[in-house]
């Protein structure tokens, strides 16, 4: 499986004999998990002074988080409401808290506001898109900064998509983005492995949270009490969480298995990402481009790849003809967390205020998690949250009780 490739900080051993050196007694902040909501929060708390211990069960970035594709969307222009607005602003504040990062560690994180191509194979398609533009010049701007949803005729470059996939045209989204996974997850973590306030451990999984005792207690058997805890661990979240819930006749949220592809093309990194049937195509810097990716609930192996990757790639050659033969220099599956109602899944437990969920987020963590982070530091902090009401924990306890 891939995953950001970080050397190990000797404060990251724990062992399994006792209470490793590691591993304090207590933190105020104990956050499980760090993949990007993890990593965020961690960078969240430093910049606070709270005094916070990062735990993983693997390496830094090592799950769903150091995958291939990168590509940031945003939602469609239409029928806003509050959850477009947040991910709006989410999407164009992540620009300069990358230059902060990438300033602060040296560290390129592959960010583009490259926008994204969406070809209309249909008369009725260019119509609805249409209707999106007018949208777009009302909800799409910030100050003096707009971003649109043009519908234009043609590729603007050839090839990037083939012509024959777009009879009626293309949208052309100026608005959308990219950035390399594994970059920003390494930069996050050099961040913090220079920090004065976080304290990283890895290779230790939570088996469950005691929150009478405020208590992290791990499948080694050791332990650490928490002010508060952060439950970030992508889709190992829900199950923590249900298990200091009442009896849910659901589960609050899934695995769901995504495999992608990273091809060696010659092409110019700052072509639009392009978007058509569930298929990505995504330009990155060094003559790489990503192909993703399936979502594929039910699997035998997360993390094997497989012939639906190879019919991704097939995919591509034909919308991109100039990736046709293009060789595959990796091929890659993981599993990303998605909650019962989709949407992000972040605040405190509202039984037990002191444990906080930080995950779900199933396809827009990326762009989101800055954001989200800041919400689940507001309750630390302050105990309130400011987020739309359907990516609320509660939100999700409610969906998964009836």
């Amino acid at each position: 499986m891939g995953h950001a490739d970080n050397p190990a900080d000797p404060r990251g051993q724990s062992g399994s004999r006792g209470q490793s050196p590691a591993l304090p007694a207590r933190a105020d902040l104990v956050i499980l998990g760090a993949g990007i909501m993890g990593l965020w929060a961690a960078v969240k708390a430093e910049r606070h002074g709270i005094e916070t211990v990062l735990v993983d069960a693997g390496r830094l970035g090592q799950g769903a988080s150091g995958g291939l594709l990168g590509a940031l969307m945003p939602h469609m222009p239409d029928k806003w409401n509050d959850k477009k607005q947040f991910q709006f602003d989410a999407l164009l504040s992540l620009e300069d808290e990358i230059a902060h990062i990438e300033a602060a560690t040296g560290i390129a994180c592959g960010y583009r506001r490259s926008g994204r191509l969406i070809p209309l194979p249909k008369p009725h398609l260019r119509t609805i898109a249409l209707r999106h533009s007018a949208d777009a010049e009302t909800r799409w701007r910030q100050g003096d900064r707009r971003f649109h949803w043009h519908v234009i005729d043609r590729p603007p470059d050839d090839g990037w998509p083939d012509a024959s996939f777009a009879e009626a045209g293309l949208v052309h989204d100026t608005f959308a983005a990219r950035v390399s996974p594994r970059g920003l997850v390494s930069a996050l973590a050099a961040f913090l492995r220079s920090a004065g306030h976080v304290r990283i451990v890895e290779g230790l999984e939570a088996e469950r949270i005691d929150p009478a005792r405020n208590r992290v207690v791990f499948r080694s058997g050791e332990s650490i009490a928490f002010g508060h805890a952060i439950v970030a661990a992508g889709h190992r979240s829900f199950p923590l969480l249900e298990a200091i819930s009442p009896a849910l006749p659901r589960p609050i949220g899934q695995p769901v298995k995504g495999q992608a592809a990273l091809l060696r093309a010659d092409v110019d990194p700052s072509l639009p990402v392009i978007f058509l049937n569930g298929l990505y195509v995504v330009a990155h810097e060094g003559g790489h481009v990503a192909v993703g990716s399936t979502s594929e609930d039910a699997f035998e192996d997360a993390f094997s790849t497989d012939s639906r990757l190879d019919d991704l790639i097939v995919r591509a050659g034909a919308l991109v003809p100039a990736l046709g033969q293009a060789p595959v220099v990796e091929r890659w599956a993981g599993l990303r967390p998605k909650a019962i109602d989709r949407d992000p899944m972040v605040g405190p437990h509202p039984d037990h205020p002191h444990v906080i969920a930080l995950t779900g987020g199933f396809k827009v963590s990326f762009g989101l998690a800055h954001r989200l982070s800041d919400a689940a530091l507001g309750a630390v902090k302050s105990g309130e949250i400011r987020l739309p009401a359907s990516f609320t924990l509660q939100n999700h306890l409610s969906a998964a009780s009836r």
